[in-house]
């Protein structure tokens, strides 16, 4: 990728992350393009200079979400480590980044509401690819004897489900942190899986 080619990708991503915050607070309908563009100090013929309009802002922004969750998960994947010790160390780093992104991944509750058939069908794609790789985790655990015999996707759905919910009730002025909240889910969500020892 060129300079001019990461100055734009970096200037996107700005745009998305404010529109994200904007959107998130005001609510899809309640916002205008024009405002998106003053909280980034922009005109808003700028703004439609890199994306056609709001709806395809808030795809894009989804897009964006999905696939650096995607990117943080398969860092942790490749790593030379027990299964378990990346399984948990995926969780962690899924819900740190949910807690960061908090206002974007809200907004992914229903997709339906704004995108397209072909949108949601990239969109669901995604998600599906991003399972998947909790899915090979919790298989690669059974294979090796670490997890108890579990329904994959099922177990999956659970841990997904447990850890996206935190969206609603972590608090910044907890007295956990989100790395520490994290850890805790992620030792929790863990035993789930692990083999008892009797």
């Amino acid at each position: 990728m060129s300079l001019r080619e990461q100055k734009i990708a970096k200037k996107k991503e700005d745009i998305l992350r404010m529109a994200i915050s904007v959107l998130s607070e005001k609510g899809y309908d309640g916002t205008t393009m024009e405002e998106i563009a003053a909280k980034l100090l922009m005109t808003k013929g700028s703004v439609y200079y890199y994306f056609q309009d709001k709806q395809n802002l808030l795809y894009q922004s989804h897009i964006m979400l999905l696939e650096r969750s995607m990117e943080n998960v398969e860092s942790v994947r490749c790593q030379n480590l027990a299964v378990q010790e990346r399984l948990r160390q995926a969780m962690v780093v899924h819900i740190e980044y949910i807690i960061v992104e908090r206002s974007g991944f809200e907004m992914m509750i229903k997709p339906e509401r704004y995108f397209s058939e072909p949108q949601i069908e990239t969109i669901f794609k995604l998600r599906d690819d991003y399972g998947k790789c909790f899915d090979q985790l919790i298989l690669e655990g059974i294979e090796a004897d670490i997890f108890e015999s579990v329904d994959v996707k099922i177990v999956r759905n659970i841990i997904l489900g447990a850890m996206n919910w935190v969206t609603q009730w972590y608090s910044d002025d907890g007295r956990q942190d989100k790395t520490e909240i994290a850890e805790d889910i992620a030792y929790y969500l863990l035993h789930i899986l692990l083999k008892k020892k009797i």
